[in-house]
């Protein structure tokens, strides 16, 4: 009777003990709904401010006229509000940043993952790192006071003192940290076995890496890009020292097309869509003016030319994965 009594109370120990731990992992996973929630209703609430804001401008301005306008001008009379100069101005700079932050990356990040000892590792990605710890106006001035007159001595004698190559030249240096990073714990997470089938088959460590780490690790590897995409895209103050301020001003003699690339030519001045949210955001408008309105308009715009942006690299990685 004695045993049957403790056979009893420890079922019911145990009973309870579970009952803890699912309560336990119930509250976690209401935690983690609750996080994820927030994230999404953050989102949310951003787009629903820029539309709901941006509303009043397009009583003004046709949604043609302001995704097809050659001149962006809504400070001045009569006002301009076409966002085709800043969002060339806005591609300009990012592709610029793109051209020398993509291969850079991509590179530094199979060496720290592939070739370099740990103890060259262990220096040399602080120090990599350290790169993303500088204040953007720092990386601003010395586009403008350094990058700038390089080139002018060096190889571009006619290049404007402001200008889109330099911005997005320093642009491309301040993301290299990030997609080097990302992409160096990505292909260090490829499965040992991979690497070493390769090596197996006689490939060399070059090969491997090029040829199997790296389309393993595509997934973390495309996600480094998106978000210096992202990062570049978004960037405001280097632009808005180096860049110069002003946007540019389409032919309109020419077709749109051509028209809108001659306005990605970075060897000129321009304005993306985060440096003029900046100059209007001053203080100097009233709140209530179309002119201040036209900032959650641009807003709105560059939040849609990052998504079209995810969206492309979403589906290219997706298509890159299924091939490999």
């Amino acid at each position: 009777m004695a045993q049957q009594f403790a056979s009893l109370a420890e079922v019911s120990r145990q009973d309870d003990r579970r009952k803890v731990r699912d309560l336990r992992e119930k509250i976690i996973e209401g935690l983690l709904f609750l996080c994820a929630l927030f994230a999404v209703g953050v989102t949310t609430a951003i787009v629903v401010i820029l539309v709901v804001d941006a509303l009043p401008l397009f009583k003004v301005v046709s949604l043609w006229d302001f995704l097809t306008g050659r001149e962006w001008s809504p400070l001045f009379e009569p006002p301009a509000y076409g966002i085709v100069p800043l969002v060339c101005g806005t591609l300009s700079t990012t592709l610029v940043a793109l051209a020398v932050a993509v291969p850079l990356g991509t590179v530094i990040a199979i060496y720290l993952t592939e070739f370099a000892a740990a103890k060259v590792r262990e220096v040399v990605k602080p120090i990599l790192e350290l790169l993303a710890g500088v204040p953007t106006v720092v990386y601003g001035y010395f586009a403008l006071l350094v990058v700038s007159k390089v080139l002018q001595a060096t190889i571009l004698p006619n290049l404007p003192t402001f200008n889109m190559l330099s911005a997005g030249l320093v642009m491309g240096i301040m993301i290299i940290p990030q997609i080097a990073s990302i992409s160096e714990d990505a292909m260090r997470a490829v499965p040992v076995g991979l690497k070493e089938g390769s090596y197996a088959t006689g490939a060399t460590r070059l090969q491997t890496a090029w040829n199997v780490v790296l389309p393993a690790a595509i997934s973390g590897v495309s996600s480094s890009y998106i978000l210096g995409i992202s990062r570049a895209v978004g960037e405001t103050m280097i632009v808005a020292i180096a860049a110069g301020g002003q946007p540019i001003f389409l032919d309109p003699e020419k077709p749109l097309p051509i028209a809108a690339a001659a306005g990605l030519n970075p060897m000129e001045g321009g304005q993306t869509v985060t440096a003029y949210i900046v100059q209007v955001s001053l203080g100097d408008l009233p709140h209530d003016s179309i002119a201040y309105q036209s900032i959650f308009a641009a807003g709105l715009s560059l939040a849609i030319v990052t998504l079209m942006f995810n969206v492309v690299g979403h589906y290219l990685s997706q298509k890159y994965r299924e091939k490999y």
